[in-house]
């Protein structure tokens, strides 16, 4: 199965990337050097879930506001935002798509400090990038992504760690990433009969906050990829603000709970969706925070990391609800490995 054996190579890739530094020191020497005033990230599907990491990541670990770019100004409406001030990076699995492409040429046009995030060394996007990362992720021949996904979470996470002097505590949780990967592996057992359980899932919701939110849309994208289910991510304040009227007795809700400063006000939202019938499955590092619900476990590891290993087991479920609802998680109805939008 080719979507499962990518899954079991992100240890691996994870391995190779940590050990493959220098286009990541010369970019956060660039970046460092440039003084920008704000980033911007150009990205669709999975790396625009990979987008939202680097928000929270840049924000938090960095004070750096980060935006997500709009392609369709450049490729639609024919304008593009003054962004000479700018750090823009673009970040795509296949560096294909014609509108990401676009918002890096227009950025280095500008005169922007342009950075790629890409596992396709000779793609557009990265000869139109000033500065490029590789994810070192080998061929990903699964139509969904899974190791260039991860990869991308791990780059942005290695440029931070540069960008941050590469403290000992950063280096140490890094270094620890590929045992830790291997560990949320070892659960798939758990994440299949999870999965078994849930064979007539058609809607639900996914919840997340923080640098959680990321994980939360893509397990959502991944639902809707594979098992066809109708997956909406919300960050949880948002969702308490309207949207939990969807819920009825035995509506599911899936929430990414690892340990860290969300943890207690996603408890309480978790517990009130509950006393309102929901039933819930929680993706976390503690079995505590299930609160009488189903839990899929992972290991703990710093927080702003998580999402790298928390992603894991909810890749683990999509693919086995996949084959619970006997659909082909390597065949995934009308989508396609690469997209070209414009």
């Amino acid at each position: 199965m080719g979507l499962r054996a990518e899954i079991g190579e992100q240890p691996e890739v994870a391995r190779r990337l940590l050990a493959s530094r220098d286009e990541i020191k010369k970019a956060a020497k660039a970046i460092a050097a440039a003084g920008v005033k704000y980033a911007v990230v150009a990205a669709r599907g999975t790396s625009d879930n990979a987008a939202v990491y680097a928000q929270y990541l840049f924000a938090i670990r960095h004070r750096l506001a980060v935006a997500l770019a709009l392609p369709s100004a450049t490729s639609i409406y024919g304008t593009t935002p003054d962004l000479r001030s700018a750090l823009v990076i673009g970040i795509s699995q296949s560096g294909r798509s014609p509108d990401i492409v676009g918002v890096i040429s227009e950025a280095r046009r500008q005169g922007a400090l342009t950075l790629a995030v890409s596992n396709a060394p000779g793609s557009d996007l990265v000869a139109a990038a000033e500065l490029s990362i590789g994810l070192h992720a080998g061929r990903e021949r699964a139509v969904a992504a899974s190791k260039t996904y991860t990869g991308e979470l791990l780059a942005l996470a290695l440029l931070s760690t540069e960008l941050n002097g590469n403290g000992a505590n950063d280096v140490q949780a890094l270094a620890e990433l590929p045992r830790l990967m291997r560990e949320a592996l070892a659960e798939e057992e758990v994440a299949a009969r999870l999965a078994a359980a849930d064979a007539e899932l058609s809607r639900c919701v996914v919840l997340g906050r923080g640098y959680h939110y990321a994980t939360a849309r893509e397990w959502a994208l991944k639902l809707k990829e594979l098992a066809l289910v109708h997956a909406d991510p919300y960050s949880f304040a948002d969702f308490e603000h309207g949207p939990v009227g969807l819920i009825d007795p035995g509506f599911r809700v899936l929430a990414v709970v690892p340990s860290g400063v969300t943890r207690g006000p996603m408890l309480r939202a978790i517990n009130r969706n509950r006393k309102l019938g929901a039933s819930t499955l929680s993706v976390t590092d503690d079995a505590g925070a299930s609160r009488g619900g189903a839990w899929l476990p992972h290991p703990r590891t710093a927080e702003w990391l998580a999402p790298i290993v928390s992603i894991i087991p909810c890749q683990l479920y999509a693919l086995h609800l996949s084959l619970a609802k006997n659909l082909n998680p390597d065949r995934p109805r009308t989508v396609r490995k690469i997209t070209m939008t414009r």
